[in-house]
């Protein structure tokens, strides 16, 4: 089974096509070259280092919501 987790967007660097996301109090540097368009503060899927495809942020926060009552990730 593979889980790709929401996260958004905090600074972009397009030279080497990648992104800095936040997950709760978590920081990692992820590659968005598989998705263009992206600007800070946009949501995306993420799944072993890659933006996978842009989401709407409502559905981020439902998302982000019922892992958090899996206890998948920690409530922010």
């Amino acid at each position: 089974m593979c889980l790709a987790v929401p996260a958004q967007i905090e600074t972009i660097d397009d030279t080497k096509q990648s992104a800095v996301v936040s997950l709760g109090h978590i920081k990692k540097t992820i590659s968005i070259a598989l998705v263009e368009g992206l600007q800070p503060g946009d949501y995306v899927l993420v799944h072993v280092g890659f933006a996978l495809s842009k989401i709407d942020e409502k559905e981020a926060e439902k998302t982000l919501a019922l892992f958090a009552e899996a206890g998948i990730v920690e409530k922010s």
